[in-house]
């Protein structure tokens, strides 16, 4: 059901989401704590009754270490990318990758991509 009300309210509240994660996070470690995460969810409307939310977190926090990532929010609600996407990513990378490091540092970003 979470899944379906996400996905109803589009890329906007995900992206939202994200955002709202980040000025949380004063360790800026990418983990929230469960109370973060509850209190994330009730502001972007998104809260659901104390049983569900305990199965989410269940989901989320697999290796019990009572927090979760961002990315793995992420990958619980949407998944695995389809072929296409994995390989336009892969694409992407490469050519931003020019030095074959297996990193692309900020500054590589900022020489390929501007945002305006």
């Amino acid at each position: 059901i979470f899944r379906e009300t996400l996905s109803k309210r589009g890329v906007r509240v995900l992206t939202g989401l994200g955002k709202y994660f980040r000025q949380i996070d004063k360790k800026k470690n990418g983990f929230l704590s469960q109370a973060a995460l509850k209190e994330a969810l009730k502001v972007f409307y998104l809260e659901m009754p104390e049983g569900d939310f305990e199965s989410l977190w269940l989901i989320l926090d697999d290796s019990k270490s009572d927090k979760v990532d961002y990315g793995e929010f992420i990958h619980a609600i949407f998944g695995e990318m389809n072929e296409y996407r994995k390989a336009f990513v892969r694409k992407a990378y490469r050519k931003l990758d020019f030095n074959k490091t297996g990193s692309v540092p900020m500054v590589d970003v900022r020489k390929c991509y501007c945002a305006k």
